[in-house]
């Protein structure tokens, strides 16, 4: 039990405990990375969604001890997802941050920092954290002062070094797997730009082109309407009563059709939709921000509802996945945006801009060779996704046991470097 492990403040055994800097510097087109809250994974800084600084900027703020070390644990501090978000900082990267992430740097000599990381990502330690340290009740904040007076529990090194290995074994996976699933997308990505964008496709040096409104197309395909091609918000009839998985916006990604989880409702009000369907977010600033879903986690032929600001997509002359790479790609959302109206903050896509964005139906050969590729594409993507699922439910219900010593690891032995 933790009764026998000795108590210390998190300054205790922090060489240091920071934040970045609290004056952001004007961004630029090309630049060095600097990153806030909103960047922060559990796996990392995400140096993609970073704004770029000018190279004296980050200068500057690296002279103020802005910029994060290998082996610093990083926590965000500011926001709604404030003590929510907590990694390792292992990457070779140049990067300084923002105040909305807190740096701790441990003192090895007492903390491994991957146990300081997994003590923090605990959510036992969360809510302890959440109800004596977190201040404001529009924009939640951390007081590092405060912070540093936080307590922590320390078995020995070598038994924090197995709870971290442990952890970290599962973490691995995730990642890697997280790796796989972004690099199917994007091959789906370019699958579909390859074909439909470029017309490079299976034959197409056989192929005459014609002119059409979308300029010059293969003979045989057809210009349409995304309305004529795609239903927009399908009439689809669900039971009255009784529990309902239930998607909300959260449950969308920003940058893959993943969609990892849902509730339960007991209700038919919202949008309704089923496993091949597109979840497109209407509202600003959910669309800008790119929050759009391929649904297929649900059990067969189970309906679903989901938030009244999806606009649901479904393939009627397409397929599914060719709905959703349509749905995602540059120029369709570009023209959502574009038709938005209302309320400054409240902007919503109005259904009609899809009777004037054209797109080309190719032919039903080329559209079934497509279908064949891809559909496995975007099942390996949803198998990786369960298999994540799972990995994350096993190492969240191992995290606290581990960090409390209800799991005795003392007589583990581990590989040798498995530390």
């Amino acid at each position: 039990m933790t009764s026998r492990w000795p108590e210390y403040t998190l300054k205790e055994v922090c060489l240091c405990i920071t934040d970045g800097a609290h004056k952001s510097p004007k961004s630029v087109d090309v630049g060095l990375p600097m990153a806030s809250v909103k960047d922060l994974t559990p796996f990392g800084i995400n140096i993609e969604s970073c704004r770029k600084i000018s190279e004296q900027d980050f200068k500057e703020l690296v002279r103020q001890n802005c910029q994060p070390k290998l082996d610093d644990v990083l926590i965000a501090k500011d926001g709604a997802t404030a003590l929510d978000t907590v990694c390792e900082f292992k990457q070779n990267l140049d990067v300084v941050l923002l105040s909305s992430v807190a740096i701790l740097r441990p003192d090895t000599k007492k903390i491994i920092p991957g146990f300081l990381r997994y003590y923090l990502d605990c959510n036992t330690t969360r809510e302890y954290l959440k109800n004596g340290f977190i201040t404001g009740a529009a924009i939640p904040r951390v007081v590092l002062e405060d912070f540093k007076r936080a307590k922590i529990k320390l078995p020995p090194l070598p038994t924090q070094r197995k709870i971290a290995a442990i952890l970290s074994a599962y973490d691995d996976l995730i990642e890697n797997n997280t790796r796989r699933i972004k690099i199917l997308e994007e091959m789906a990505q370019a699958l579909y730009r390859e074909w439909f964008v470029h017309f490079r496709f299976p034959g197409h040096d056989k192929v005459q082109m014609v002119d059409s409104p979308l300029g010059r197309i293969p003979e045989g395909w057809e210009v349409k309407k995304v309305s004529d091609a795609i239903i927009i918000n399908p009439k689809t009839k669900v039971p009255k009563q009784g529990m309902k998985p239930f998607i909300t916006m959260d449950n969308l990604s920003t940058n893959s059709m993943i969609i990892e989880s849902y509730n339960y409702k007991d209700s038919n009000s919202g949008s309704k939709f089923k496993n091949g369907d597109t979840l497109f977010a209407r509202i600003t600033p959910c669309l800008e921000n790119g929050k759009t879903g391929f649904v297929q986690l649900l059990p067969d032929d189970v309906l679903a509802i989901g938030s009244t600001e999806f606009i649901v997509l479904r393939s009627k002359t397409l397929i599914p996945e060719l709905v959703y790479l349509i749905a995602r790609s540059e120029a369709f959302r570009e023209h959502a945006i574009k038709s938005m109206s209302g309320a400054t903050g409240r902007q919503r896509v109005r259904e009609n801009c899809f009777d004037n964005f054209l797109i080309v139906q190719p032919e039903e050969n080329i559209l079934r060779q497509f279908h064949d590729i891809v559909s496995l594409i975007f099942e390996n993507v949803h198998i990786l996704s369960c298999k994540n699922i799972s990995l994350r439910s096993i190492r969240d219900l191992l995290l606290p046991k581990l960090v409390s010593c209800e799991i005795d690891v003392s007589e583990l032995k581990l590989e040798e470097g498995a530390d």
